[in-house]
């Protein structure tokens, strides 16, 4: 049967979650829901990255199985935006090869953190509103070493069910745009709660609360209860997840 990769974004505030779950709505759910309604046939999607309740995406993956017509993917997408709610769209949908998998065979995944100093209602719900002065210089020493460290542990949630806590951080900076500082962080692979416990790890050293060496014992600890997971999901979205040239083309 004919596989196919499916682009979207959403925005995370009214869902619990990426992926499907019992007696909660997500934005898996609402899309297998408007793909069944469009081809009239069970849909069973599978996802690329997972987001918490309440995380953004500009770009995000399923991949499915289903005998439809690949010629027709252009009309498709535009009778799904029409069935679904306003805050997911479909961007495209993508014939692949047999066996390409979403998740496993994308190379990386590109987060960013938004906070915000100055009280703005336009920023409500897409960024995190943190109204103390910060250094940027302290902030990015805190995103160099995360850019250097291989293991994560202590800045994944308790009972993270992985086989390994190593990731490869590619990118890790913090970045002053107009009235924001926005942390971009790019790697192979993130742990359950990573970015925001990151995020909120280093707000402690901008603010002063941290030192850098204290900051590096916290990352060499392994010891989730010493990072800081309080940032709220709605300053997170995933910017995009990279796949190898030519991955995307088509068969």
């Amino acid at each position: 049967m004919p596989r196919f990769f499916i682009e979207v974004a959403y925005k995370g505030t009214a869902y619990a979650g990426f992926q499907v779950q019992q007696n909660a709505n997500t934005v898996q759910a609402e899309i297998e829901k408007a793909l069944s309604t469009y081809y009239r046939q069970d849909f069973s999607l599978t996802g690329s990255s997972r987001t918490d309740a309440g995380v953004h995406a500009r770009q995000n993956y399923f991949h499915f199985d289903a005998a439809i017509d690949p010629a027709g993917a252009n009309k498709a997408v535009y009778h799904l935006n029409a069935i679904l709610p306003a805050d997911i769209v479909v961007k495209q949908i993508v014939p692949v090869k047999d066996g390409a998998h979403c998740r496993f065979d994308a190379l990386s995944r590109r987060y960013a953190y938004t906070i915000y100093s100055d009280k703005d209602p336009f920023m409500e719900g897409m960024g995190f509103y943190y109204p103390y002065d910060l250094d940027l210089e302290l902030l990015n020493e805190g995103a160099r070493q995360i850019l250097a460290a291989t293991d994560f542990e202590s800045f994944a949630k308790r009972n993270s069910q992985v086989h390994t806590f190593n990731c490869s951080i590619h990118e890790s900076e913090w970045e002053r745009e107009g009235k924001q500082l926005v942390y971009y962080v790019r790697g192979n692979r993130f742990l359950r709660g990573m970015v925001r416990g990151l995020v909120g790890t280093m707000l402690k050293l901008g603010r002063g609360k941290l030192t850098p060496n204290e900051f590096s014992a916290i990352i060499e600890a392994k010891d989730p209860t010493k990072a800081d997971f309080s940032m709220p999901a709605h300053g997170l979205t995933l910017l995009g997840v990279s796949y190898p040239e030519g991955f995307l083309g088509g068969l």
